[in-house]
């Protein structure tokens, strides 16, 4: 069991950068492929990027595909996040969460959430 607490959020103009981070506590925290997701007011919880447990793969959404960055560091048990060009549509809640599956994209199939870290991206 792994339990993932998001940080790193806050307001940025358009076109600015933001590093979001995520410390997970657990022994098993490299075993997990680790996800950010994002959701919007009154829209569902989307996929952002997801990186494998060894950290030598990753997958993106489209809309974020060459603007952010996904990593991980297994000896500290983080999870990074960093975003640049950032857009007013980036505006969310990010959640960071563990899966046990490399490569998914549904929320379902994550086990452990953090519980979010607001980011608001002014025009």
């Amino acid at each position: 069991q792994v339990q993932p607490v998001e940080s790193g959020g806050g307001l940025v103009q358009a076109g600015g950068s933001l590093r979001l981070s995520c410390a997970v506590s657990g022994r098993t925290f490299s075993s997990y492929a680790m996800g950010w997701f994002r959701q919007a007011p009154g829209k569902e919880r989307d996929f952002v990027a997801q990186i494998i447990p060894g950290g030598g793969g990753t997958y993106y959404a489209d809309s974020v595909k060459g603007r952010f960055t996904i990593s991980r560091d297994n000896a500290k048990n983080m999870v990074y996040l960093q975003m640049n060009s950032l857009k007013p549509e980036d505006t969310a809640v990010y959640y960071c969460a563990a899966a046990r599956d490399s490569f998914v994209s549904a929320a379902s199939r994550y086990d452990y959430w953090g519980p979010g870290t607001q980011v608001t991206v002014s025009s």
